[in-house]
């Protein structure tokens, strides 16, 4: 029972390109959550203006949706090693630059939004070589624990990185924040240097728009792969409540919980990563990304309902939980179906979709609490997710019907050699063709 329970470690025993990289994103993410934290403390410290701290969104949002269909062509067409590679060292050289600004007699405002974009510009061009890497160095069969370890690695990111920025600047100073941001973006780049090479088909094309319209083809052709992009959007655009959390609060009489409000999901989702064993052998995935949408979408709709605010945490946390277990079943589904030459375009796409939707959701949450109130926005949303993602998966079954085991793409994929020694076809005996 136990070890149907426990997270599986197959591919950190399979795969010596996975260890690294598992690893490595530990790392960063640490760095990357000061910087979050020290950003828009700085930023506010300077301006004291809420509008100058949300104005960095926009200066985001752009970029991210730019470079990440970019980066996902480039992904295809260049050795994504030396992609990850880059860019990190990009993003620790932005970290530097917020590290000299903060040493200045008098830090500078414009450098703040100057690194925000492009930090932004950075991740959309990583992520899809990230992504796109799992299907590589993870044998076909493996996936789904993947997910699932590389989910557990942001959780814990998640809940202990702003705790320890957060007293990090508070005692030491955004300096300090930044000064441990450079330090993990080292030694990330270090780790990189480590990884196996992960040179593009020999027939891969330079990155066009072609090339990206090429991959919107093939996914507009995958009812499966809409399905779990449409699912994603739906459930955060209307179930993403983050940005009233501190109105929510308030109405709770419950101010000092905020920050348990915002760690709540993290909470939920790094509980069901260590119980997540069971996950291993399910072929339906279709079914993880329609049922944890809708179990996100009903935690959310009773967190507006309820009125005690320790019933609302068990309810954001089994959001939390619903969510991971949707983006465990998005992942295999991405991973076990997509060709390798299709994935980083591919992946660039799945950046948008779940990179989007939380942008807007934070949106309409916050239009919706200014009109009807904070707890009717968060509980309708809720609702609206919900019945939304019934729609989708009436109006799409091949979702629903998704098996591992017998589906058309997945079998083609496994039969193509899918994981370590079997995605190229001058593969050395012995070499992992990983990262």
């Amino acid at each position: 029972m136990t070890s149907r329970l426990l997270p599986d470690l197959s591919p950190w025993r399979s795969s010596a390109d996975f260890r690294l990289l598992w690893v490595q994103g530990l790392v960063t993410y640490f760095g990357s959550f000061m910087a979050l934290i020290a950003l828009p403390l700085q930023i506010k410290h300077l301006t004291g203006s809420p509008l100058a701290v949300g104005a960095m969104g926009a200066v985001e949002l752009v970029p991210l949706v730019v470079f990440g269909l970019y980066g996902g062509a480039l992904a295809d067409s260049a050795d994504r090693r030396r992609v990850i590679l880059g860019t990190e060292a990009g993003l620790g050289l932005l970290a530097v630059v917020l590290l000299v600004n903060a040493l200045a007699p008098e830090p500078a405002l414009w450098p703040l939004y100057v690194v925000a974009a492009g930090v932004s510009a950075l991740a959309g061009l990583q992520r899809p070589a990230l992504d796109s890497l799992m299907a590589r160095i993870v044998p076909h069969d493996q996936q789904t624990a993947a997910a699932a370890l590389n989910s557990l690695r942001w959780q814990v990111g998640a809940i202990a990185g702003p705790s320890l920025a957060g007293v990090v600047v508070a005692y030491a100073g955004h300096a300090t924040a930044y000064g441990v941001t450079v330090v993990t973006f080292a030694l990330s780049v270090l780790l990189c240097l480590r990884l196996s090479p992960a040179p593009p088909a020999h027939d891969a094309e330079k990155p066009s728009l072609r090339g990206i319209a090429e991959g919107a083809r093939y996914a507009w052709s995958r009812p499966v792969l809409l399905g779990t992009y449409a699912v994603d959007l739906a459930a955060m655009f209307f179930a993403f409540p983050n940005a009233v959390f501190p109105f929510l609060a308030d109405d709770l009489d419950a101010e000092w919980a905020l920050g348990l409000l915002y760690a709540a999901g993290s909470v939920g989702s790094l509980a069901l990563g260590l119980t997540s064993g069971w996950t291993s052998r399910v072929r339906r995935h279709g079914l993880f990304v329609v049922g944890g949408a809708a179990g996100w979408g009903l935690a959310i709709a009773a967190a507006g309902w309820f009125q005690n605010i320790w019933i609302v945490l068990v309810c954001l946390a089994l959001a939390g939980a619903g969510d991971m277990l949707s983006g465990l079943g998005r992942s295999t589904i991405w991973n076990q179906t997509i060709p390798d030459e299709l994935r980083g375009r591919l992946a660039g796409i799945e950046v948008l979709s779940y990179s989007v939707g939380p942008q807007l959701g934070q949106v309409r949450a916050g239009a919706m609490a200014g009109w009807t109130g904070t707890r009717s926005a968060v509980w309708s949303g809720g609702v609206a997710c919900v019945a939304s993602v019934a729609l989708l998966a009436a109006a799409l079954p091949k979702l629903l019907t998704y098996d591992s085991a017998t589906d058309e793409d997945a079998s083609r994929r496994r039969a193509a050699g899918a994981g370590p020694a079997g995605d190229r076809p001058d593969a050395e005996p012995g070499v992992l063709p990983g990262v």
